[in-house]
């Protein structure tokens, strides 16, 4: 039988080209805003070239190959996070990008993300295919392997610091065991002692404050305060942003023509530039663009055979999801601001060369799902 030549999935691959499109014009209105012009436009459709070259690269090679060195991506990246925190350029008070000059910034945060999924996706396949029926200790024994191995990039990024990809990290996590089957009672536990540990910080923050910053540091003492500011829909970032989107009306206000400066209007607050530009019903169809490509990812990882599969999937859509509800959550001021961008179309090199990796990754499971409903 000839080999079967690689099929793209359109339904998938054309909510990119929108992305892509909304993006590049969206942060080009941003850069009005901007008293410094870096051509953020420019570059971002730069990286979105170096992005679709590097899925290309992803297919060519395969899933299954790359599945095979996920382990060694991820000490890579593990040691990177870790040099980070002794060479990372101080931007922003935070070490979280190598400055490469002439080049730009390199996060290794927004790549750990989709190794991680490769890497836990890897560990429940072979937990499974070693235990059909696993015991509760077995269970408990490979849950201390998982915890082990989200710990340690969570605390390297953690002390960068950057909260915002530690609870992608979480999340991630957390999702792809639930679909792996394992039993309940775990995460039941694990609520529990989640819900005992915020209690006693935000009991220490709210009624000993001394003794929080003994404890935890001034530091993560600044961190919780940010969190738990934006409940209260103040600070300059946020009402600015607010007014923007107002401003938009239900048609919006017209392409680059947002009149409030905020700050980080090309990264962050991306949705506010795009609100105020298009209003409400651009909003709405921005919605549902996203609704639409999220879906069809979950589709995806129903339709597969491969369990592999369904955990990658599981694990984008978690990352994907959270992502797109915080960003645009906290542009309403019903999350709170903690830098996560909007995927595919905030400006940022790393972050968009890592979603167009994860891409090719999507577009190879796709393929194979075709291939297998054509042979079987």
């Amino acid at each position: 039988m000839t080999k079967k030549r690689f099929q793209i999935d359109f339904s998938i691959l054309l909510p990119i080209l929108l992305f892509a499109i909304i993006g590049i014009t969206t942060i080009h209105s941003a850069e009005s805003l901007l008293i410094e012009k870096n051509n953020y436009a420019i570059k971002q459709f730069i990286w979105y070239g170096i992005g679709s070259i590097a899925a290309i690269c992803v297919i060519l090679v395969g899933n299954k190959k790359i599945m095979k060195y996920a382990w060694y991506l991820y000490g890579i990246f593990v040691l990177l996070l870790l040099l980070l925190l002794f060479f990372g350029e101080p931007i922003n008070n935070a070490r979280c990008w190598f400055v490469i000059d002439k080049v730009g910034v390199f996060q290794p945060s927004e790549f750990m993300k989709i190794i991680l999924i490769l890497t836990l996706a890897r560990m429940i396949d072979n937990f499974q295919k070693k235990y059909p029926k696993p015991t509760v200790l077995q269970e408990f024994l490979f849950l201390l392997k998982v915890i082990t191995v989200v710990a340690i990039p969570s605390i390297l990024t953690f002390l960068e610091p950057d909260t915002g990809v530690v609870l992608i990290y979480l999340l991630i996590a957390l999702i792809m065991l639930f679909i792996s089957g394992i039993r309940y009672r775990w995460f039941l536990l694990l609520f529990t002692i989640c819900g005992i540990i915020l209690t006693t910080i935000l009991g220490l923050y709210f009624f000993n404050t001394d003794l929080f910053i003994e404890i935890f540091g001034t530091s993560f003492f600044l961190r919780v305060d940010r969190l738990l500011d934006w409940s209260s829909k103040s600070g300059y970032q946020l009402e600015r942003g607010m007014a923007a989107i107002g401003s938009g009306g239900l048609l919006g206000i017209g392409y680059n023509q947002t009149p409030i400066y905020f700050p980080e209007p090309q990264t962050d607050f991306i949705f506010a530039i795009f609100s105020s530009n298009f209003g409400f019903l651009g909003s709405i169809l921005l919605f549902a663009l996203l609704l639409y490509f999220d879906i069809r990812l979950i589709l995806l990882a129903i339709k597969s055979k491969d369990k592999t599969a369904k955990y990658i999937i599981s694990g984008i859509v978690a990352m994907l999801i959270y992502q797109q509800f915080q960003n645009i959550g906290m542009t309403y001021g019903v999350m709170p601001i903690t830098g996560i961008t909007l995927p595919f179309i905030s400006y940022g090199g790393s972050s968009l060369l890592s979603y167009m990796i994860m891409l090719g990754i999507i577009l190879n499971i796709a393929n194979e799902n075709k291939k297998k409903k054509l042979f079987s």
